[in-house]
């Protein structure tokens, strides 16, 4: 006896919940963009937990603070990398580890002191004190 050949179908009864799913989601963006597009000014619109605004609806900065060390002979790529990463708003603290030697850490020093934006805003720290990295 033969048997009836029939396609694979599988169950679909899946379909049903993601169209419904799609559709109050979809109809929810909509009125959520409906409603703020409606609104006039900037203190008639709704505040979310995630907008951090500030200053007439600026963003406000974020604050970096970064540590930067280094090793013996790594005095020229510190000063390359604070350059790089340096902000006025940021803070920075370098450090020479123990194998460095005392006059690397003092030219390190200096150029940090004769830079004129660090010393204005006086926002990086060279570690006199050396530590033993490892």
């Amino acid at each position: 006896m033969k048997r009836a050949h029939f396609p694979y179908s599988p169950d679909r009864s899946w379909h049903l919940a993601v169209t419904v799913i799609s559709f109050i989601s979809l109809s929810f963006l909509l009125a959520l963009t409906f409603i703020q597009g409606n609104s006039s000014s900037f203190e008639t619109q709704p505040k979310f937990w995630f907008s951090d605004r500030a200053y007439g609806g600026l963003p406000e900065l974020s604050r970096f603070a970064y540590l930067i060390s280094g090793t013996k002979g790594d005095g020229p790529r510190v000063k390359q990398l604070l350059q790089a990463v340096y902000h006025p708003r940021n803070y920075c603290v370098l450090h020479l580890d123990l194998e460095a030697s005392d006059s690397e850490r003092m030219e390190l020093a200096k150029y940090v002191k004769s830079e004129r934006v660090v010393g204005e805003f006086e926002n990086v720290i060279v570690i006199g004190n050396a530590d033993l990295v490892t």
